[in-house]
C-alpha cells in the first residue's frame, strides 16, 4: 500500500529536483545540449512551399543525440500557443525493408517516456516496426523523457516598498538594564513575495480546481499565519485583512486578470490593491514584534518559512498544469502535423499505436473526430491494453480513486512515479525483505516473461513524474460513462460507435491494470466490421502482464506478427 508520507517524501525530492530543472532546462538527463540542423527530408522549396502553420510546426533534428536516446534521429516538435517542445525519438526503416505509405505513431503510456519502446537491440518495438519498413516515431509529451519546457523569464516588478532597514530597540532588564535589538524586517522581500503568490493564485488556479478547493489553498496559509500571532491583541486585525486579501483574489478569477490578453490598467489596479494588503499583512507581524509582549523575535523567521511552503506548493502546482485533455488536444495534432510534415506521405494520414494511457488517447481521438464529424487522419490504430472504461473491470488502477477528490490533488500536486519505483524496486536476485511498493513487479511483467537486466531498465528508466491533473481525469474511466473530458459533459465512449477507422485491440490474460474484461467494454461499442480483438496468453502459460505485449521475451514471435499484420492490411492509401 502506498503510504501518503512516503509520496509526499518522493515529493519533497521532485520539488527540489524541479527547481534545479528550471535553473537549466536542458539538463534533465545530463546530457549536452546537441547542436542543430534543419531536417534534410525539408528541402528549401519544400520548406517555403509549406503553410505558415506548417512552417511554425518545422522544427530541428538534434545532430549529437544523448546517450539515452537509441533512436535513429531525435527531433523536437513545438506545441503552438505553448512553450513546450515534444521530444520525438525516430527510427528509419533499412533499404531493403519492405515500401510503406504511411508513418507510425508509437504513444506510451502514462509517465513513462520512449524508452519502453526500445529497451535494447534484441528487445526493441520500434526498431522491429521500422525493421519492417515502417517509418516510426515515438512521441514523448510534455514532462516525459526527452521533451523540453522553455521556462519564461521572471517578471521584474517595478513597484517596490521602502524597506524598513532601522533596527528595533526593546528594553529589557536582565542583572541590569540592557537593549535588546530585533531583527531588521526585509519588507520588501516579503511583499514582494505576497503579491506574486496572490497574483498567480488568481492567474492560474481557476482551471485546475473549482472555488471552493482554491479557497481552501489559500485559507491553509492564512491560519498558519495566524498562528504566529495567536492569543495577542494583533489577531482580529491579521484575521480581517486575510478575508480581504480572500475576496480580492477570488474576484481576480475569471476577470481580465486571469486572461492571456489583460487589460493594463485593470491588472496594475489588481495588483496594485493585493500589494497594499499584502504590506498591511507584513506590518501586522512587523507590528507584533515590536509590542507585543513578551516580543516574538523569530515572527519574520517563521513567517517566511510559511510564505516558503506557500510558493513551494505553487511552484509544483504550477509545474505540473496540464491533464489527458491537453495531451490529446495540444500535443498528439503538434506531434501528427510535425510527422506528417517530415514523412511526405500522400493522403497526410497516419498508423498508430498506443500502449496503455497512449491507446486511451487514440480512442479519445476517434470519438472526438466523430463528434466533431472531421477526419481523424488515421489510416489505422493498435490500442494494446487499452480502454476508456475500466467500471465492469478490477482494475489495479482503482487505487487512483482516492485523487478523484480536487483537495486531495492539491495536496499532491504531482506523483513522482519514477523516483517511488526507483526507490522501491527489489532485484529479482536480492535475498533481502521486500521494499515498499515491490509489489508493483506483477503489475509490469508476468514472472520470466522478461530478462531481469530489461526489466531493471525498465522500472529505473522508463518512469516520470505525473500531474495530479492527468490521474484525476483518468479516474473518470472508472465512473458511470466512463472517460470524460476535463469539464466531464463529454462521453468518450458514446461516440466510439461512429468509429470509421480500422481498430485492432490486443489484451494480455494476467493484465491487473487493464483486464481484458476492461479492454472489451470499449471494443463492444465499436463496429464489428472496424475492429479485431485479441487476447494473449493460455491457461497453461505463458502469461501476459501489462507491459508483457510490447517488452516480453515471446512479444517479438506472436505479438508483432499480429500487429504487422493488421497495419499491412490497412496501409493503403485512400484516394
Amino acid at each position: 500500500m502506498l503510504l501518503h508520507a512516503d509520496a509526499r517524501a518522493a515529493l519533497a525530492a521532485t520539488a527540489t529536483f524541479q527547481r534545479r530543472r528550471r535553473a537549466r532546462p536542458y539538463n534533465l538527463l545530463l546530457f549536452p545540449v546537441a547542436s542543430s540542423r534543419l531536417d534534410p527530408s525539408l528541402s528549401s522549396s519544400s520548406f517555403s512551399s509549406c503553410s505558415p502553420q506548417q512552417q511554425a510546426i518545422a522544427s530541428f533534428v538534434k545532430e549529437e543525440k544523448p546517450t539515452i536516446c537509441t533512436a535513429d534521429e531525435l527531433h523536437y516538435a513545438p506545441v503552438p500557443g505553448t512553450d513546450w517542445h515534444l521530444a520525438l525519438w525516430r527510427y528509419t526503416p533499412p533499404p531493403e525493408a519492405p515500401k510503406r505509405n504511411h508513418p507510425l505513431m508509437l504513444l506510451s503510456g502514462v509517465g513513462t517516456n520512449a524508452i519502453g519502446f526500445d529497451l535494447s537491440p534484441a528487445a526493441s518495438f520500434a526498431r522491429h516496426m521500422s525493421s519492417q519498413g515502417f517509418d516510426t516515431w515515438v512521441v514523448e509529451v510534455r514532462g516525459a523523457g526527452l521533451s523540453v519546457r522553455n521556462e519564461p523569464q521572471p517578471k521584474v516588478n517595478e513597484s517596490v516598498s521602502t524597506p524598513s532597514t532601522n533596527p528595533i530597540a526593546i528594553n529589557g532588564k536582565s542583572n541590569g538594564a540592557m537593549s535588546v535589538v530585533a531583527p531588521a524586517w526585509d519588507e520588501m522581500e516579503l511583499v514582494t513575495k505576497l503579491t506574486d503568490a496572490f497574483t498567480r493564485v488568481a492567474e492560474t488556479l481557476t482551471s485546475y480546481v473549482n472555488k471552493g478547493q482554491l479557497q481552501g489553498l489559500y485559507e491553509k496559509f492564512f491560519d498558519q499565519v495566524a498562528k504566529l500571532l495567536e492569543d495577542t491583541p494583533l489577531t482580529k486585525k491579521m484575521n480581517d485583512i486575510a478575508e480581504r486579501i480572500s475576496g480580492l483574489v477570488e474576484a481576480g478569477q475569471g476577470s481580465a486578470v486571469t486572461e492571456q490578453v489583460v487589460f493594463k490598467g485593470e491588472l496594475l489596479s489588481y495588483t496594485i490593491e493585493v500589494r497594499d494588503l499584502s504590506q498591511r499583512m507584513v506590518k501586522v507581524l512587523e507590528e507584533g514584534q515590536k509590542t507585543v509582549s513578551p516580543p516574538l523575535f523569530d515572527l519574520q523567521e517563521k513567517f517566511s518559512a510559511t510564505l516558503e511552503d506557500f510558493h513551494r506548493q505553487l511552484d509544483l502546482i504550477l509545474t505540473y498544469d496540464w491533464d489527458f485533455d491537453h495531451y490529446l488536444e495540444e500535443d498528439i495534432p503538434a506531434a501528427m502535423s510535425y510527422i506528417n510534415l517530415h514523412s511526405g506521405r500522400k493522403d497526410g494520414k497516419l498508423l498508430a499505436i498506443g500502449h496503455s494511457m497512449g491507446g486511451i488517447l487514440l480512442y479519445a481521438m476517434v470519438a472526438k473526430c466523430c463528434y466533431e464529424n472531421v477526419e481523424p487522419r488515421l489510416a489505422a490504430i493498435v490500442t494494446i491494453a487499452s480502454s476508456v472504461d475500466y467500471t465492469t473491470s478490477n482494475s489495479s488502477l482503482k487505487l487512483l480513486l482516492p485523487l478523484a477528490d480536487p483537495a486531495q490533488a492539491l495536496n499532491v500536486p504531482a506523483v513522482p512515479l519514477g523516483a517511488l519505483l526507483s526507490a522501491a524496486y527489489r532485484p529479482y536476485h536480492s535475498s533481502g525483505p521486500p521494499y515498499l511498493l515491490s509489489w508493483l513487479n506483477e503489475q509490469i511483467s508476468c514472472q520470466d516473461m522478461m530478462h531481469p537486466e530489461l526489466f531493471s531498465k525498465l522500472v529505473l528508466n522508463n518512469f516520470c513524474t505525473v500531474p495530479a491533473k492527468v490521474l484525476l481525469q483518468l479516474t473518470t474511466a472508472f465512473r458511470d460513462g466512463g472517460l470524460r473530458n476535463r469539464n466531464g459533459d463529454f462521453c468518450f465512449k458514446e461516440h466510439l460507435p461512429n468509429c470509421n477507422v480500422p481498430v485492432l485491440a490486443l489484451a494480455g490474460d494476467r493484465d491487473l491494470i487493464c483486464p481484458p474484461e476492461a479492454v472489451y467494454e470499449t471494443v463492444k461499442l465499436l463496429p464489428q466490421n472496424m475492429v479485431t480483438y485479441k487476447v494473449f496468453g493460455k491457461p497453461e502459460g505463458p502469461h501476459y502482464s501489462h507491459y508483457d505485449l510490447v517488452g516480453g521475451r515471446l512479444a517479438v514471435n506472436e505479438v508483432y506478427p499480429c500487429i504487422v499484420e493488421f497495419l499491412t492490411c490497412h496501409d493503403g492509401v485512400s484516394s
